[in-house]
């Protein structure tokens, strides 16, 4: 099967189960703060932990069950677990810099690219 398809049919169910996730964060605990988008991040990375690293000592699955779960699923659950994954794997060669500064810039630049995209519009 062609891996688009296969990251895309993971990446449709992923973004369906944020959607649930979302909802049903909303119904329970209210939607003044928002619970969803901590619950799929921290979700997201805690099952992005448990493939790498099964996918990693055990190494049996096909390459199209990888993307599926992460690219796939994880990915269009949240891309944290993604920038989640890079932090823990500069941490895991020792390169403590590199992960604080990939942290810190990913976090800082992704909301300056928000409001520029913002202010973008609201001028035009």
């Amino acid at each position: 099967m062609d891996p688009y398809l296969i990251i895309a049919f993971g990446s449709a169910l992923g973004g369906a189960l944020r959607h649930g996730v979302n909802v049903t964060s909303a119904r329970l605990l209210g939607d003044g703060w928002p619970y969803g988008t901590l619950i799929v991040n921290v979700a997201g990375s805690f099952a992005m932990g448990l493939i790498a690293e099964y996918f990693a000592l055990k190494g049996q699955a096909p390459q199209a069950w990888r993307l599926f779960l992460t690219t796939g699923i994880l990915g269009g659950f949240t891309t944290f677990s993604a920038f989640s994954l890079d932090i823990a794997l500069f941490y895991e060669r020792g390169q403590w810099a590199s992960a604080l500064i990939y942290a810190g810039s990913s976090v800082i630049i992704s909301i300056i690219a928000l409001f520029a995209g913002l202010s973008l519009i609201r001028h035009l």
